[in-house]
């Protein structure tokens, strides 16, 4: 297949918006001003205010956006967080950074998010939040999960670190629970060139904490209030990400017409496009879902598409989360073993989009070699 045109999974690369980042990196550089300095205050208002938020909280990862609002929200050992078991095992991990116990509550088969119903189910004396995940860019059902939330008294912490942009029933996600957790991993729709979380939340008094928490607990330099940790988005991230922010609208509109397109053009009978609930999607991912995914998979390979499995396994059967007594969810155990997904990336071409078409619709389970 050497002659035929080759899709690869991801495209990492700065594109249009290359001289904007280069830019910023020498305006860092040349600044001499490398940690809480003016590019992370400037980003941290800017990026609340392109999600609809009014403070942010620049962070180390996504990862520790959710522990640090955990804590900041006093949650941790003899607490519950209900959370999904169909996500980047992170999340989970986070819950537990933070002293708390992660439960688990199953998915929506079709939706493949937080199971509004299986929330109730979970619910203990010791619950304290809820935290769904935004995933794949897909917006969980908020006005659900948030009706149960209110009915059992607990906060509500949104994963969005796959849904920058997202909107649930035409809300922005991150804002309709106590804070939004978002990452820019190099992969997300606003990735930086390493590692960068933020936090976006209306609770200007939740967003002061979280600064003292990320920044060892520190009210002033070098005395320490309480114990907090050491995330601080760096200045270089935080100028890299102001420079690609004004890209993601258009990023996110062009993942949208992809979507489209596969959503039109997917026709093999053995693959399952999962539904689009909200128009608010930002597809961050393109999962589908076949009985057959090993040789759905070497098919594509042959043909020179590129894929990759979000997530094989279920977070309650990861050996880390042991110690948490998991629960089982049979919905995210079917889903793991039958999902992966697309390429999808604003720098995909109509051609390359058409030849993921022609190569999936190709797929017949009984073309492939054993």
């Amino acid at each position: 297949m050497s002659d035929a045109r080759r899709v690869p999974f991801n495209a990492l690369k700065p594109g249009a918006d290359a001289p904007d980042v280069a830019a910023a990196i020498a305006r860092v550089v040349a600044s001499g001003w490398f940690v809480l300095g003016p590019e992370v205050e400037h980003f941290e208002a800017e990026f609340a205010a392109a999600c609809g938020g009014a403070h942010g909280v620049g962070v180390g990862t996504g990862t520790d956006a959710i522990t640090l609002i955990l804590r900041a929200l006093d949650i941790g050992p003899g607490d519950e967080v209900i959370t999904p078991p169909l996500s980047a095992a992170y999340s989970a991990l986070a819950v537990m950074m933070a002293g708390a116990r992660p439960v688990f509550a199953d998915i929506d088969p079709d939706r493949l998010t937080l199971d509004p119903a299986a929330i109730d189910a979970a619910v203990t004396s010791r619950t304290r939040a809820v935290l769904p995940v935004h995933l794949y860019g897909q917006p969980a059902d908020m006005t659900a999960i948030m009706a149960v939330a209110a009915r059992h008294n607990l906060a509500v912490v949104e994963d969005a670190a796959q849904a920058h942009l997202a909107t649930s029933a035409g809300r922005p996600v991150g804002t309709m629970g106590v804070a939004g957790a978002f990452s820019f991993y190099p992969t997300k729709n606003l990735g930086a060139l390493g590692d960068g979380g933020a936090v976006v939340t209306s609770d200007a008094a939740l967003a002061a904490r979280i600064k003292r928490l990320r920044n060892g607990g520190q009210t002033t330099r070098y005395h320490h209030e309480e114990a907090g940790a050491n995330s601080r988005l760096d200045e270089l991230q935080a100028a890299i990400l102001r420079a690609r922010l004004p890209y993601l609208r258009g990023w996110t509109a062009r993942r949208r017409q992809i979507g489209a397109a596969y959503r039109a053009g997917l026709t093999a009978p053995d693959i399952t496009v999962p539904a689009q609930f909200d128009a608010g999607h930002v597809y961050h991912l393109f999962p589908v879902l076949t009985t057959h995914r090993a040789g759905a998979q070497a098919h594509l390979t042959a043909r020179g598409v590129e894929t990759l499995i979000h997530y094989p396994v279920p977070i309650p059967r990861q050996p880390a989360l042991r110690s948490t007594d998991p629960r089982q969810c049979p919905v995210a155990d079917r889903v793991c073993s039958e999902i992966f997904s697309l390429p999808m990336y604003p720098s995909l071409t109509d051609a390359d989009v058409a030849t993921v078409i022609e190569a999936v619709n190709a797929f017949a389970p009984h073309s492939v070699p054993n």
